[in-house]
């Protein structure tokens, strides 16, 4: 058996951003109940020299979205990065899901030797599709989202690994 390009991408993104979508909801009741400032969770972070909460859903959303833009070899829609708040990121997410809802197998299929040129640490970097997706863009994405999901839990969210999984 195979698996396929698009299997690998854009199905499992959307999974993992529902999966983020409904980690945030969690939060969104638990800065309620805190009686937090709304933007409190969003401005959070780790460690200070690390991005906060908001940018790490912005980089997974933009990664997601940039991957299948770039398989398929269409333009990459830009969002801005204006938002301040969970619900904000919440409406980020679900832009980035209705894009990527829209891809179909046939676009991303066929991509692995594709010839890409991506900016990494400001360098131009070439890559082949699937070099492109396994070794760069699907770690990256992983790596945005688990950050994402530990400064919740470093906040006091409560939220688990069955919220990070989903419903596989």
């Amino acid at each position: 058996m195979t698996i396929s390009m698009y299997d690998v991408s854009v199905p499992r993104f959307i999974h993992m951003l529902g999966n983020l979508r409904a980690i945030i909801g969690k939060a969104q009741a638990y800065a309620e109940a805190k009686k937090l400032d709304e933007e409190t969770l969003p401005k959070s972070r780790l460690y200070p020299d690390m991005l906060p909460f908001t940018t790490q859903i912005q980089i997974a959303c933009d990664g997601a979205k940039g991957v299948a833009c770039r398989l398929a070899g269409i333009p990459i829609p830009s969002f801005e990065d204006n938002e301040k708040t969970l619900a904000d990121l919440v409406a980020r997410i679900d832009k980035t899901v209705e894009l990527l809802k829209t891809f179909k197998p046939e676009q991303i299929n066929g991509s692995e030797d594709k010839e890409l040129v991506v900016k990494v640490g400001g360098k131009d970097t070439p890559f082949r599709g699937m070099q492109f997706l396994l070794a760069r863009a699907i770690p990256n994405f992983y790596f945005h989202v688990t950050t994402a999901y530990d400064i919740l839990r470093h906040n006091g969210v409560e939220i688990g690994k069955r919220d990070y999984l989903g419903n596989t």
